[in-house]
């Protein structure tokens, strides 16, 4: 089987990785599109030690399984929780203690030819969802999890920090929120992609606004994190959206007398993120880049790697 290999920081490709071979309760899938993220990146610089077939971002078609499944594109999603923890049985699957994750702990990803994923984690994608929108699922997903982790509403005054593709994914789903939204980045290029979408934007070095209700730091950067920090009112909420490879310096002083709320977000709801989809009302057309064949995946990293650009797909 064709398909990447991670392993010692190292990523390379191979025509004869094993066949995936489904459990109970399983099925077999067969990758029509995956996107690569600044997590897969992460992964090759180490973040996790992770060795196997990164990529947890993608659609594909149902090889085998059950009938009715037989054929369906779909999504998946990435956690695989063990179902009898405390953490599970309390409702906090995505923080298992012993859950895998597809293509990032413990469990083999997409960036391969085909790979067994659990019945109990796939979504069938809605007909009016192509296949270019749907392999945005999971990041959409995580995009709106801020919105199931607290209410956000007219009254709000929200910056986003971080024009990269996850910012962009964040701004474009607070958008029905109505909120005050601002985003601030480094590149007029895709700043501009979102005043297109009457978003408001700055670019650095004008200053970020102050005082805000809630801030979303995108970035993954000690230098992301003190503008956000800086820019959120006392009282306010400070929202954690990337990983971050190495230590960040905080203030800690200064959250306690402002009594900053910061909130960890990871990730999120497939079926609203689905019906998101659906519904029309988000542009995703821009955010990619490329599309690269299978064969050519060290090719579509180093595209992926390249300053300003958004979102590299992997194709067949």
């Amino acid at each position: 089987m064709l398909g990447l290999w991670l392993e010692n920081r190292q990523l390379t490709l191979h025509g004869d990785l094993p066949e995936p071979v489904p459990g109970p309760g399983e099925c077999l899938l067969r990758p029509i599109l995956r996107g690569i993220c600044s997590t897969d990146h992460q992964l090759v610089q180490g973040l996790y030690p992770f060795t196997g077939i990164p990529g947890h971002e993608f659609v594909g078609v149902v090889e085998s399984g059950p009938p009715h499944l037989l054929g369906r594109t779909v999504v998946a999603e990435i956690n695989l929780a063990c179902g009898h923890c405390p953490r599970c049985l309390a409702g906090l699957a995505n923080h298992c203690a012993n859950r895998q994750v597809i293509g990032i702990r413990g469990r083999p990803g997409a960036f391969a030819e085909r790979l067994a994923v659990p019945i109990a984690n796939l979504h069938p994608v809605p007909d009016s969802v192509s296949p270019a929108q749907a392999v945005f699922t999971e990041p959409l997903a995580a995009a709106l999890e801020i919105q199931e982790q607290m209410q956000i509403g007219p009254d709000d005054r929200v910056l986003v920090v971080g024009d990269g593709k996850l910012g962009q994914l964040i701004a474009q789903s607070l958008r029905p929120t109505g909120c005050r939204l601002t985003v601030l980045g480094r590149h007029p290029d895709k700043l501009a992609h979102l005043e297109r979408l009457d978003i408001a934007t700055r670019c650095q070095p004008d200053p970020a606004p102050t005082d805000c209700d809630i801030v979303i730091e995108c970035t993954g950067s000690a230098a992301g994190f003190a503008l956000a920090r800086q820019a959120v009112r006392p009282r306010g909420t400070l929202v954690l959206k990337s990983t971050y490879q190495g230590n960040a310096t905080i203030d800690l002083s200064s959250i306690v007398v402002d009594e900053i709320r910061i909130l960890g977000s990871r990730c999120g709801p497939f079926p609203a993120a689905l019906a998101l989809l659906a519904s029309g009302r988000i542009d995703l057309g821009y955010l990619i880049d490329s599309v690269y064949p299978l064969a050519d995946g060290l090719a579509a990293f180093a595209r992926s790697r390249e300053r300003g650009v958004l979102k590299v797909l992997i194709g067949t």
